[in-house]
């Protein structure tokens, strides 16, 4: 049963029917962003958490009562979603918290939590009978969409930035999208694809401007609160760009909140790199996202015009969070130190939610009772290049002689 029932906009607050709109709000153009809002007494009534003890369905489609499903004419096969939380005892007590899980969404099928949004936007397409479906990225989304729709038969136009990883593009071209590489920024990029897409009548899955995103992004903070045995951690750290990942989680948790699956909603905690931070700087100066020339490390953040910033912001304010920036040197710091410290092999973006953490930490925000999450967003396979950035050591090059391992006596077997 679908429970969808109006689309409202986040800036003025109208209400529009599903069926007759597909992106943002006609009265306030490509700022006014919209959210589903679904019957909730209708599913507090017919859906209950028991009802998943019997559900053997582990990916996204296990929440499919609170998803905007009308006619799901061919759900991608791929595994979306049942990605793992790992708690981690001694670094809970090492940085001053009662609690520290990571959600590693690198366990995705293209390596990524925009897995979870694309495979919505395909069965969307569907039911818009649309045979193209384009999107504008600086990889990871453009990889998911590229797998969603070659595992359903569509066909794919994707927009990325000249400076995407060649780890992302290679994952595009093996899937079959028709890639279309932009002299410019990820903004560029974006303006671009919206034109193409209005131009041909492709059906876009752009954050900040399809509205069905939001919704699957949300599914990693419905999974992360059962697997919490229905509870929400006191914080949850996410690195941000566009702003869409942390604005869909917030309305994961209020959404089981208002359900009553969940007693308490957590902080929300957006990090940004230091070179693409417009929404924390919006967030410290009581303002909106001012655009700004992205420029740093971590590519799948590089954002200067974050397209869901007013939601994003919405949602930190709301949930008495916070946003910090971090430099690049700290996100590559951070990906080491995860990686040495978890085994968790994070890309430069997603390891940004953890320097967050670190420098959170360091200047004593945490509390000894407070139970902390942390979004890690993408696997650093994804980034090779910007991966070895935050390694000195190289290896070393030995004959295939027993006499060659006498080098080997008084090796420093702890790398810096």
């Amino acid at each position: 049963m679908n429970y969808m029932k109006e689309l409202k906009c986040l800036v003025c607050g109208r209400s529009y029917d599903p069926k007759q709109i597909d992106y943002t709000c006609p009265s306030c153009g490509p700022e006014g962003n919209l959210s589903v809002i679904y019957d909730y007494e209708m599913l507090r009534k017919s859906w209950q958490k028991e009802d998943l003890l019997t559900n053997k369905d582990y990916t996204i489609w296990r929440y499919l009562p609170l998803l905007p499903i009308q006619n799901p004419i061919f759900i991608p096969p791929g595994m979306v979603g049942a990605t793992p939380l790992y708690h981690f005892p001694p670094l809970a007590e090492k940085y001053g918290c009662a609690d520290l899980a990571f959600k590693d969404e690198g366990r995705n099928p293209t390596a990524s939590l925009k897995d979870r949004p694309s495979s919505l936007a395909v069965v969307k397409a569907q039911e818009k009978n649309a045979s193209v479906v384009t999107c504008a990225s600086t990889g990871n989304a453009a990889s998911s969409l590229s797998c969603a729709c070659a595992s359903v038969g569509l066909a794919c136009v994707i927009f990325v930035p000249e400076r995407t990883p060649k780890a992302k593009l290679a994952q595009l071209l093996v899937y079959g999208a028709r890639v279309i590489m932009v002299k410019g920024s990820y903004d560029q990029a974006f303006d671009l694809c919206l034109k193409a897409s209005e131009r041909f009548g492709w059906y876009s899955r752009n954050t900040g401007y399809n509205p069905y995103m939001r919704e699957g992004k949300k599914t990693f903070a419905l999974e992360l609160c059962e697997q919490l045995n229905w509870t929400a951690p006191d914080k949850v750290f996410i690195s941000v760009g566009d702003g869409n990942t942390l604005s869909g989680g917030w309305k994961g948790f209020t959404e089981l909140y208002h359900l009553g699956w969940i007693a308490k909603l957590p902080q929300m905690i957006a990090v940004q790199a230091e070179g693409a931070s417009p929404i924390v700087k919006a967030f410290r100066d009581n303002g909106n996202p001012e655009p700004m020339e992205a420029n740093t490390i971590a590519d799948s953040i590089a954002v200067g015009r974050p397209r869901d910033g007013m939601a994003a912001l919405k949602a930190i304010r709301e949930s008495q969070g916070d946003a910090l920036s971090v430099s690049d040197s700290e996100i590559l710091d951070s990906l080491k130190q995860l990686a040495r410290e978890t085994g968790i092999f994070a890309e430069p973006s997603a390891a940004a939610a953890y320097a967050g953490f670190l420098k959170y930490a360091r200047e004593g925000n945490l509390s000894t009772e407070e139970k902390v999450s942390i979004i890690i967003s993408g696997s650093g396979l994804k980034d090779i290049e910007g991966a070895m950035k935050s390694v000195s050591e190289t290896p070393l090059l030995l004959s295939p002689d027993e006499k060659e391992l006498d080098k080997l006596e008084g090796l420093d077997l702890n790398p810096s």
